[in-house]
């Protein structure tokens, strides 16, 4: 972040320290989403280095905050104008920076799989339950898949085995096999599910699977 004007190392701590917690952001004019204010967390900011008016910081984010939005209001909270100068992600979800591939090495790998060489192609295209390892699971019966694919949210009778998540939060929903059927958000806390014996878990944001990979149970209603 490049600030505009000098501002003391002290305030700069203070006012950036302010900013880790719950923030309203409206997305930028150039940005693809609605032009609304929304609220967005930040984990933690962590100042790395200040130099002049130079601010290098690390900060961890909730997905869609936009960091040159944020680097705006800090200016404007210290009393100046701030920009963004530079901008590297280092990590989103399960993947970090030693997960990168550059454009070379996917192409490399591309060439070496059109000589039949699968090797270098399953290092960079990785499978769908790679980019939900973070995530908390809920394992579910073959039988209940099927229902979750057209549509259904989640609900107890369903469930086999879970990890320990909270209401609210991001679960994976996963067969048995280890594959990702959908994720969506808790409705209980895994807590409370153990307790139940009937209800919705999950309010079904995605889902990954096709329907008809698993069989098809026909209800009576």
């Amino acid at each position: 972040m490049h600030l505009h004007d000098d501002v003391s190392i002290s305030k700069i701590h203070k006012t950036m320290g302010s900013f880790v917690g719950k923030i309203r952001q409206t997305p930028p004019l150039k940005s693809a989403v609605k032009k609304e204010e929304r609220e967005r967390e930040i984990y933690y900011l962590e100042i790395l280095e200040i130099k002049d008016k130079d601010v290098l910081f690390k900060v961890g984010c909730q997905a869609g905050t936009y960091i040159r939005t944020l680097c705006i209001a800090i200016g404007r909270e210290l009393g100046t104008r701030a920009h963004m100068q530079q901008l590297i992600r280092t990590k989103a979800g399960a993947f970090t920076e030693k997960d990168w591939v550059n454009l070379f090495e996917l192409k490399d790998a591309y060439e070496f799989y059109l000589q039949g060489n699968e090797k270098e192609i399953r290092k960079v295209i990785l499978p769908i339950e790679r980019a939900v390892e973070h995530l908390p699971k809920i394992w579910i019966m073959d039988n209940s898949v099927d229902a979750l694919c057209h549509g259904i949210d989640l609900n107890i009778p369903g469930i086999c085995k879970l990890n320990k998540f909270e209401k609210d939060e991001l679960v994976a929903v996963m067969t048995l096999k280890d594959e990702l059927v959908a994720i969506g958000k808790a409705v209980l806390n895994s807590d409370d599910v153990l307790k139940e014996e009937k209800g919705k878990v999950v309010n079904v944001h995605k889902v990954y699977m096709k329907a008809e990979v698993y069989p098809h149970v026909k209800r009576n209603i």
